[in-house]
């Protein structure tokens, strides 16, 4: 993956002046109009171009068991940001093009710098499935790895291993997700050929 061309800085609260370039995130959207009423996360952002904005990014669940951060994706002038869950893929040299990730929430989030063709992927993780966002406009989920939670995953080059819960034998059964071929095997969820 390339280095990103911004700097981020997430604040502790909102500034006391506030810039004059400032977006919300989401836009609204239908049954998302509450979202900033749970709080937000505020980033101090520095695209290549264009001057500093301030970000604010709604706040999805007030709990320590789903990611938060500021992250690096493959495209250098995109940034990642997840806020108690929700995740944003924010155009830093244009911040109104934004994408909100529908999985929600994200509990966790790798990086596959070797995957798909060594340009490298951003993994989300959920409790039952993954969202895979490659450069260019490159985002893919996977079926359902498991009936209620992932756990202990981990990046080996190109692919994403893990375990996923199978129901009816209350069992971990292991996972693969070949990034490069989009290709599933194993996991705790059936799936129909």
């Amino acid at each position: 993956m390339t280095s990103p061309t911004w700097t981020a800085t997430i604040l502790k609260s909102a500034p006391m002046i506030t810039p004059a370039r400032q977006f919300v995130y989401p836009k609204p959207v239908p049954g998302e109009e509450d979202a900033m009423a749970r709080g937000a996360m505020y980033l101090d952002v520095k695209p290549q171009t264009g001057g500093s904005f301030l970000a604010m990014c709604a706040i999805g669940f007030a709990s320590g068991t789903v990611a938060s951060g500021v992250f690096a994706t493959p495209n250098p002038d995109e940034l990642c940001a997840i806020a108690g869950g929700y995740a944003y893929l924010i155009d830093t040299l244009n911040p109104t093009r934004s994408t909100q990730i529908e999985l929600r929430p994200v509990v966790q989030i790798l990086s596959a710098p070797e995957a798909l063709g060594g340009t490298g992927a951003l993994i989300f993780l959920g409790f039952h499935h993954a969202v895979i966002r490659g450069a260019g406009n490159v985002l893919w989920e996977t079926p359902r790895l498991s009936w209620e939670g992932i756990t202990h995953p981990r990046i080996e080059g190109d692919t994403l291993r893990g375990f996923g819960w199978e129901m009816m034998t209350d069992k971990e059964v292991p996972f693969a997700v070949h990034l490069d071929r989009r290709e599933v095997t194993g996991g705790g969820y059936p799936r129909t050929p």
